[in-house]
């Protein structure tokens, strides 16, 4: 039993912190918009806030990061889909700065894996809008990533490890990466980015069944308790 109370008192805080995560990304991003034209910014001020940037794509660079679910399944669909993260370094406008961009998600060939989505990457400046986060999330790896031999073509990786692309190239980078969000642009990508407070529901579920196993225990606890008390108080009669 309470191991059980335990479990669901566990999931219901895990309810609450994500909770509290969603309400802290909303307030930042009601923040008024950087631009990282204007920068440089520390990620400690830019994370979770809305930024503006001006500059053109190295597509040459761009590192497809594997293994991410689709961020909101289709209508209908109970399970995931698995594709890439396509992350692409930006030059900016008038900055001897690279900012890393996640542009967006796109599904994997099951067929052919080393296959890359067909996307398109416009070749002149752009502008473009995102949130900023200290990295595109981490997923379990077997082994470390090796050093590529060509780094001037698209590569495929696990994780994206921000510090060692800057090292790897030399070039002077923002601290942190803007995740593209959706404008309608029809370049291959998708861009609905799940909210913060996606599993929350789960977790109340989670918790709804660990109470529901202790009530369970109590129960059979206290009837096996009474029949026991009247097996005796019936013995202690005949006696």
């Amino acid at each position: 039993m309470a191991i059980g109370c335990a479990a669901g008192i566990w999931q219901l805080s895990r309810a609450d912190t994500k909770i509290g995560l969603a309400a802290n990304l909303l307030a930042r991003q009601q923040m008024p918009i950087l631009s990282a034209n204007s920068g440089p910014f520390i990620l400690e001020d830019a994370s979770e806030r809305r930024m503006i940037a001006r500059g053109q794509y190295l597509p040459q660079a761009a590192i497809w990061l594997d293994n991410r679910p689709r961020p909101i399944p289709p209508v209908g669909s109970n399970t995931s889909q698995s594709g890439f993260y396509l992350l692409m370094p930006m030059q900016l406008e008038g900055r001897d700065e690279v900012l890393w961009i996640n542009r967006g998600w796109a599904p994997r060939n099951n067929e052919n894996r080393e296959s890359l989505p067909p996307v398109k990457t416009p070749a002149n400046v752009v502008n473009i809008e995102g949130i900023v986060f200290a990295h595109p999330g981490r997923v379990y790896a077997l082994g470390e990533s090796k050093v590529p031999v060509d780094i001037d073509k698209p590569r495929i990786e696990q994780n994206f490890d921000l510090a060692g692309e800057g090292k790897l190239r030399g070039w002077v980078q923002s601290p942190y990466i803007l995740r593209e969000i959706d404008t309608g642009i029809d370049d291959g990508l998708l861009r609905e980015w799940a909210p913060l407070t996606t599993g929350v529901d789960r977790h109340y579920a989670y918790a709804f069944q660990w109470f529901a196993l202790a009530a369970c225990g109590f129960l059979f606890w206290l009837i096996t308790g009474l029949r026991q008390f009247r097996r005796q108080g019936m013995n202690g009669d005949q006696g």
